[in-house]
């Protein structure tokens, strides 16, 4: 029995180390953060502080643990883990090494440098304990030269990809020596406690990620000059057209960093001198000159994009012209295939309808997409073993909608392979073997789960994956669909639990709450105690629920449709007050962005396993309206959890509820969900968003094999008028200083009204119907608001989310 994984030493306190001790401590796990002693310098002297002060030796680390602390986005989940990471120095602390189940090093990327530290951390090493660098391409034979076997059967690589926390990739790289079960131990820690996706590498440079993303992007630079494009053009192109992030190219070696760039493409041009990608690794001067310049990209103001001022004061777009180095206003590229990708949601149809198209953007990213996909196909074997491998590391390290073998199956292989050929370039033999074998898709359906072409084995075999790993669309394939419309289903997950799943047909990236999952939810209601003992909220597509149909909403108001409207709203608080009364057990299982309504089905579960990356608001006061699905009751129910009599004054409690939603705060993770009361202490967060389906459904079992019950409705004590009048002074002095509008008082005086129980005082219980009545009153009422009309026109107009 190997020791668990319970404390870790991380040896560099730069970007990477910080990064890896923060998450380290979003996933609980405490961790010691060492660094050099830095030089002594006038400056410290100046601040009082001595050569021998803990202050000044640990600098380094200390100024991390700050830079932790202030960094945006965020690196933790709450500023209540950040006791979790302990600092020190390499020379008082590290014997403090031998205490830990697991010593990760992040310093400077110089073999030399790790090859001394490496030694110095022998010395202390505790048998058994894992060690690894995080190297991005370094090959593990000479970063171990000169250790023990047994110290070489305990190292790998550990590539985690920066920002730690958002970026899922964690490559894995194992040495010549590295023992399997040390390999499997940390995939197991990877995917479990970190909520990583793990890709397994080879020792090779760059390993898989990198290789493959770096070539892409230098196939796309050299591509630019060849064919005479321009960076923003190239960005238009090459950005969520292609499957990419709006980043693009360029925009992300502006975010990543011109000088790491250089460094990565350097080390793939001196270790792989026989790749055929080599005129590809060969840095163009004016990227040179731009590194010389100090145009590095975002951290230094400028690089291939940069923003200023203009003479107005206005903020400006501003574009680098690489033939002259110069800057000028970013353009917008209007090109027919452009347009014609907009409006298609599937990855695969959209890159396809853009290589199809014989205009300026078709045939620039039908370019460098031939050019990735040969290139891909002939590092098989050579970095990574499975083209699962290499199509995880580009989705998780480089966002990629779909990795390069998933892109090419939706191209067409054949198809693709017949196109490339005629252009003189050739795909890796292995690929022509397999048409000729007739063999069509490198993917394909298998009888449980998805099954990927290996060419060794010249067979389809099942993507591995753990058993808790559950894919909605496997499962729909051998499970019973019990009820299903064009915006959700209702799904037979075994074992007595259901699952209802958004996927809005109208808007299938935000999943807003619509006639038809209202119908599902109903109906999950209606059938779930007949035929069900559990009942879970969950679906697989980008957004939870960004909150209500604004559309919907915006013609009912514009048409008087009053009676709809209310009809609508009392729909919807049925059913989020339903999941609360069910006789079974409800869990959520919400995700990314759970704004408005989104996030009152959320609050209805009896639990909530939320993932860790979960965006949660009730921000319905961004488009002039308050929440109207029960949400006011849960927030209630929250802040005043524990005060069961009546007390003199609990306004304290209930203007935090008020201020959450009048201010619509945004939690931006679960954790911090828990700070602003959207999440309670009984709920679950979840990092690994593949077992979530699975975690919610054990959650939703356990709850019904305890002998569920569901809660009796209760009533509150609330302050009423002397409440309101209180929240009323604050919101006139706010507008007396112009930090609110008179619509926004209005708005929040609705909100205050609702949360202090109307016309009533603290010794007369309120029931939840009539906290339900008071928002959808106040909720009708803002509809019929001019205001409020034009804030959702602004809304619907720039294609945001529900969100202030």
């Amino acid at each position: 029995m190997h020791q668990p994984i319970g404390k870790v030493a991380v040896l560099g306190a730069g970007v990477m180390g910080s990064g890896i001790a923060a998450h380290l401590a979003n996933a609980g796990i405490p961790s010691l953060l060492l660094d050099i002693v830095p030089s002594y310098t006038a400056e410290d002297e100046k601040a009082g502080l001595r050569p021998q002060d803990r202050a000044f030796r640990n600098k380094l680390a200390l100024q991390a643990l700050e830079n932790i602390k202030k960094s945006k986005p965020a690196l933790l989940y709450s500023q209540r883990f950040l006791p979790l990471i302990q600092v020190g120095n390499f020379e008082d602390d590290w014997h403090r090494l031998s205490q830990c189940d697991w010593i990760v090093e992040a310093v400077v990327e110089r073999l030399d440098i790790k090859q001394q530290l490496f030694a110095r951390v022998e010395q202390v090493w505790r048998p058994g304990s894992i060690v690894s660098s995080n190297t991005s391409g370094l090959p593990i034979r000479k970063m171990v030269e000169g250790r023990s076997l047994e110290f070489r059967k305990h190292f790998l690589v550990t590539h985690f990809f920066n920002p730690v926390r958002y970026m899922r990739l964690l490559e894995l790289v194992a040495g010549e020596d590295t023992d399997p079960e040390v390999v499997r131990r940390m995939a197991d820690f990877g995917r479990f406690r970190l909520g990583k996706g793990i890709v397994f590498g080879k020792d090779t440079p760059n390993f898989v990620g990198n290789r493959i993303g770096v070539f892409a992007l230098m196939a796309t630079l050299h591509a630019m000059m060849e064919m005479d494009y321009q960076v923003d053009e190239v960005d238009a192109i090459t950005g969520p057209a292609m499957g990419h992030p709006k980043s693009a190219s360029f925009g992300t070696v502006d975010l990543v960093g011109l000088d790491t760039m250089l460094h990565v493409v350097r080390t793939l041009r001196e270790d792989l001198p026989q790749d055929e990608g080599q005129r590809y690794f060969q840095m163009p001067q004016f990227v040179t000159q731009m590194v010389e310049q100090g145009l590095l990209g975002r951290k230094a103001g400028a690089g291939f994009f940069k923003r200023e001022q203009s003479a107005g004061g206005e903020k400006q777009d501003l574009v680098l012209d690489w033939k002259n180095l110069t800057y000028r206003p970013k353009q917008r590229y209007d090109y027919p295939a452009l347009k014609a990708t907009k409006d298609i949601h599937d990855p695969g149809a959209r890159i396809r309808a853009l290589v199809e198209s014989d205009d300026r953007a078709g045939r620039f990213a039908w370019r460098v997409l031939r050019d990735t996909l040969a290139y891909t196909s002939r590092r098989l074997f050579e970095i990574a073993d499975t083209i699962v491998d290499i199509d995880n590391a580009l989705k998780w390290g480089f966002n990629w909608e779909l990795g390069p073998f998933e892109t090419w199956d939706a191209l067409g292989v054949r198809e693709t392979v017949e196109r490339m050929n005629a252009e003189g370039v050739q795909p890796a033999p292995w690929v022509e073997e397999m048409l000729a074998a007739g063999v069509s898709s490198f993917y394909r359906a298998g009888t449980l789960r998805r099954e990927y072409w290996d060419p060794a084995k010249r067979a389809y075999l099942p993507e591995p994956r753990p058993e808790s790993f559950l894919v909605l669309s496997e499962l729909k394939r051998t499970r019973r669909i019990v009820f299903e419309n064009p915006g959700a289903s209702l799904v037979d997950l075994g074992d007595g639990i259901a699952c209802v799943e958004f996927h809005s047909a109208a808007q299938p990236k935000l999943n807003p709450i619509d006639d038809q999952i209202m119908e599902v939810m109903h109906k999950a209601l209606e059938l779930g105690a007949k035929e069900f003992r559990g009942l879970v909220i969950h679906h697989q597509g980008e957004q939870f629920c960004a909150g209500a149909n604004l559309l919907m909403i915006l013609e009912g108001a514009m048409s008087q449709a009053w009676k709809a409207i209310d009809e609508m709203v009392r729909k919807f608080q049925a059913i989020t007050l339903g999941m609360r009364y069910a006789p079974i057990p409800v869990v959520t299982a919400p995700f990314g962005f759970t704004f408005g309504g989104g996030a009152e089905i959320t609050m209805g579960g009896d639990r909530v396993c939320a993932l860790a990356e979960t965006y949660i608001g009730l921000v319905e006061v961004g488009v002039g309206l308050v929440p109207a699905g029960a949400g006011h009751v849960f927030m209630l129910e929250r802040v005043l959890e524990g005060i069961d009599e009546p007390i003199l004054d609990n306004l304290p409690f209930i203007r935090k509820a008020f201020e959450t939603i009048a201010l619509a705060k945004v939690a931006t993770s679960a954790e911090e969900a828990r700070e602003l009361k959207y999440l309670r202490p009984c709920d679950h967060v979840e990092l690994n968003r593949d077992q979530q389906l699975w975690t919610a459904k054990r959650m939703a079992i356990a709850l019904a094999e305890q002998g569920y019950r569901p809660p009796l409705p209760r009533t509150f004590h609330l302050p009423g008028r002397s409440g309101i009048a209180t929240l009323r002074v604050i919101l006139h002095n706010l507008k007396l200083t112009h930090n609110i509008s008179s619509h926004d008082e209005k708005i929040a005086t609705h909100i205050a009204t609702i949360l202090c129980g109307g016309d009533t005082t603290i010794h007369n219980p309120v029931s939840e119907q009539t906290i339900l009545d008071l928002e959808r009153e106040a909720f009708l009422s803002l509809c019929g608001e001019p205001k409020t009309q034009e804030r959702i026109k602004y809304m619907l107009l720039n294609n945001k989310p529900l969100r202030n």
